[in-house]
């Protein structure tokens, strides 16, 4: 199985982790089952970017973002080359790194 190590984020993942997680899953659903919550809030349909994630390595191995992905994510706080939505990105048989942006869009118009 891959293994994915997930950045230290300050409120979800303090001091970072480490874990297996099984090719066909997706991130979002490996994060929630390592008891990382990140937020997704649309219930994992692609209709918001609570669980956007830069994936700092490994990106290529993962299945295509679509362009409904694509136009969520120009939505996204702190967009970069290697972002993607959590929900939307299925684990093959390569290692990830993947870091948790400080804010969503959720929590930046909220402490606003």
């Amino acid at each position: 199985m891959p293994q994915i190590v997930i950045l230290p984020h300050e409120k979800l993942c303090p001091e970072g982790a480490v874990f297996e997680a099984p090719a066909g899953q997706s991130i979002c659903d490996a994060l929630l089952a390592n008891d990382i919550h990140i937020e997704h809030a649309c219930e994992k349909s692609c209709a918001c970017t609570t669980c956007h994630v830069l994936v700092r390595e490994g990106i290529e191995s993962l299945n295509e973002a679509t362009e409904t992905e694509e136009d969520m994510l120009d939505k996204a706080w702190g967009l970069e080359a290697v972002s993607r939505l959590s929900c939307q990105s299925i684990i093959d048989s390569e290692d990830l790194v993947v870091e948790i942006p400080k804010y969503t869009i959720n929590h930046a118009s909220e402490n606003h």
